[in-house]
């Protein structure tokens, strides 16, 4: 599968192909946008002299061929099956050639950016040169305005109207320039413990950044710690019925497993010991092993759910599940002044990634050493090796982002998976609808009053894992079969209005549409059937007993499922460690084309994720845009892939 945007008609953003507009300059539209982020509005023009970091990604080589790439180490009857790729092979095989490079920079040095300016990013990836707007405007062939958010007034950013412009010749060289189209999602500077209503337009580790921030229903009075009350209370004995999960490690020192979180989001120790204490006592006293990247830290001035529930659910039970023999690492992302963003994550794991001086994407991105006071240090760049299992329990809705911004950041996952690496993300917590249950006008807008399907990123990314949630019934035992998530949070789960239908998901997904056909428009959702669908397994998301500054909370969400999914996998891995074999790597073709791995999935059938005044999609027996092939039955995956080379 080429990463090419796949356009349909409720998308509100388009990147446009080379050549599809040609001036009588020979500059045709690169990249652009029918309409800006909700709540952000032009205010002034940009200052002539204004200095712009400015940024220009290049095409790479080889991605037309990323997916067979990926396919012929991960398909289950490939003969190089587990044979993952070096993180140099990787960065050979996809770095610009010289005559791109070249041809972007004497664009650049003709329009009149001296050649000591332009400089080449150390995985050759970026061209870079701080230019002034005026310059930026000539050489893009647009305008640059000053925008304000409405939530946030004094937050103000500068970017082009609706679209930019490449001469022909370098259009077919470059991926996306910034800054451009895109929109800021970092934090600003705080008072010290000051707290307010954040926007959209902060950082992921922010409380309320995303669909898929966890959820709670209020505090638990009496532990009810008995397989009994698993419909009432989501522990750890719960989950390892569930799932048939009973698994001691043994390739420890080979196995790495790693949890995701972005400052100011945090973990409390003693939490953890509260935590473990009460479901795991061998473990009191374990911490996770703290990767620092671009200044994070695990920080204490703001605390309570908004601030620890994240952390805490996240680290409490993945290493509640993977026992105390196995570490859990926690890549901890962001000081607490920028933030950071999953492009800051990318460039710790892929130097290939970075850009010459920090941060992929200024508008996106946070920059190290931080300007604003924070982080003092060099961007981290390369500097974490991408564990075997990785979780995220964050996201952004498409609409937020460009599509070629969201394709730059896809493929790097298709690399992570090249080198051996489960990337997991939750799939939201709004059903069909965006983060806050915005959906989408038709003119491409979110809106709380919007009523076409709005999907997540980076859930729709063919190349990670998307986990959506599951609950045990009311008055239901764990015995007995789960149903779709619907007590305070509804899984995410639809179709893509960016990325096209991966070859592993047709035979499932044509079955899903042909049988069980939506009864909607077929506008208000992507209904060609041409789309990658989401998500591609589940897990249980309600009712989690999470300890949280010395209290219980009951916890929902697909924040929840994602991290037990990934201990789950990690102990298959570790299985296949010690039988001297690979990681599992990138999962989604074993899941979803061999059919004795999909039966060993918990199939769920009951259940729907309603929004956008739609009860949305149901559950149905096979693969569905609720819970995907369903959840993991350990016992059986187990077999099956170690029975593989």
């Amino acid at each position: 599968m080429r990463l090419t945007s796949a356009v349909f008609p409720v998308l509100g953003l388009a990147l446009l192909a080379a050549g599809a507009v040609t001036s009588p300059s020979r500059h045709v539209v690169h990249e652009s946008r029918r309409s800006i982020p909700t709540g952000w509005v032009p205010t002034r023009r940009a200052e002539p002299n204004t200095v712009l970091p400015f940024r220009v990604g290049l095409a790479q080589p080889n991605l037309e061929n990323i997916d067979a790439f990926l396919l012929d180490v991960s398909h289950p009857d490939s003969s190089n099956y587990g044979k993952h790729w070096s993180t140099a092979k990787v960065a050979e095989t996809f770095r610009p050639s010289s005559d791109v490079v070249e041809t972007v920079r004497a664009w650049l040095f003709e329009n009149g950016i001296e050649a000591h300016r332009i400089k080449l990013s150390a995985g050759g990836t970026w061209l870079e040169a701080n230019v002034t707007v005026e310059e930026a405007e000539r050489l893009l062939e647009t305008e640059y305005y000053v925008y304000q958010h409405s939530v946030d007034p004094w937050n103000e950013h500068v970017a082009c109207g609706q679209k930019y412009h490449l001469p022909e010749h370098v259009s077919k060289h470059v991926e996306l320039v910034t800054p451009t189209l895109h929109f800021d999602v970092k934090s600003k500077r705080e008072l010290p413990l000051q707290k307010r209503k954040l926007s959209s337009t902060d950082a992921v580790g922010q409380p309320g950044f995303g669909a898929s921030f966890p959820k709670t229903s209020g505090t638990v009075k009496n532990l009810l710690n008995d397989l009994a009350y698993c419909n009432e209370q989501i522990t750890l004995d719960c989950l390892r019925v569930l799932y048939s999960f009973d698994y001691t490690p043994v390739a420890t020192a080979e196995n790495s497993i790693a949890i995701v979180e972005y400052t100011p989001q945090a973990y409390v120790p003693t939490d953890l010991d509260l935590f473990f204490m009460n479901f795991s006592a061998g473990q009191v006293g374990e911490r996770p092993v703290l990767y620092s990247i671009d200044g994070g830290f695990v920080q204490n001035n703001q605390t309570g759910f908004d601030y620890n529930g994240e952390s805490n659910l996240d680290l409490q039970y993945s290493m509640g599940l993977v026992g105390r023999e196995q570490p859990v690492s926690l890549y901890q992302a962001g000081d607490d002044v920028e933030g950071a963003s999953f492009n800051n994550l990318l460039d710790a794991l892929d130097a290939s990634y970075c850009t010459y001086d920090g941060g992929d994407n200024s508008e996106y991105d946070s920059i190290y050493p931080d300007p604003n006071g924070g982080y003092e240090g060099p961007e981290a760049c390369g500097t974490v090796k991408p564990a075997y299992i990785m979780s995220t329990s964050y996201s952004y809705d498409e609409a937020d982002l460009t599509p070629a911004y969201m394709e730059r950041q896809c493929a790097e996952y298709a690399k992570l998976g090249l080198m051996g690496t489960t990337v997991l993300y939750s799939s939201g917590d709004y059903g069909v609808a965006g983060n806050g249950n915005y959906c989408l006008e038709a003119n491409g807008t979110q809106s709380p009053n919007g009523t076409i399907f709005n999907p997540t990123f980076p859930a729709t990314c063919p190349y990670i894992t998307s986990v959506g949630a599951t609950q045990v019934n009311p008055y239901s035992t764990v015995y007995e079969p789960e149903s779709a998530c619907e007590q305070v949070i509804y899984s995410s789960g639809g179709f893509s209005n960016v990325f096209p239908m991966p070859s592993y998901q047709k035979t499932a997904v044509e079955s899903y549409l042909t049988n069980y056909p939506p009864p909607y428009p077929p506008y208000l959702y992507n209904s060609t059937g041409r789309s990658r669908a989401f998500p591609d397994i589940s897990a249980n998301g309600a009712n989690y007993v999470v300890a949280i500054q010395g209290v219980f909370y009951l916890v929902y969400g697909t924040s929840c499922s994602s991290p037990v999914s990934a201990a789950i996998l990690s102990g298959i891995n570790d299985a296949r460690l010690a039988a001297g074999k690979s990681s599992i790597g990138f999962i989604n073709p074993t899941v979803h084309l061999h059919n004795s791995f999909m039966a060993a999935f918990n199939d769920i059938t009951n259940g729907t994720n309603p929004g956008c005044g739609t009860e949305g999609f149901y559950a149905e027996p096979g693969w569905d845009p609720v819970t995907g092939v369903g959840t993991p039955n350990f016992a059986k995956l187990l077999n099956l892939w170690t029975s593989l080379p």
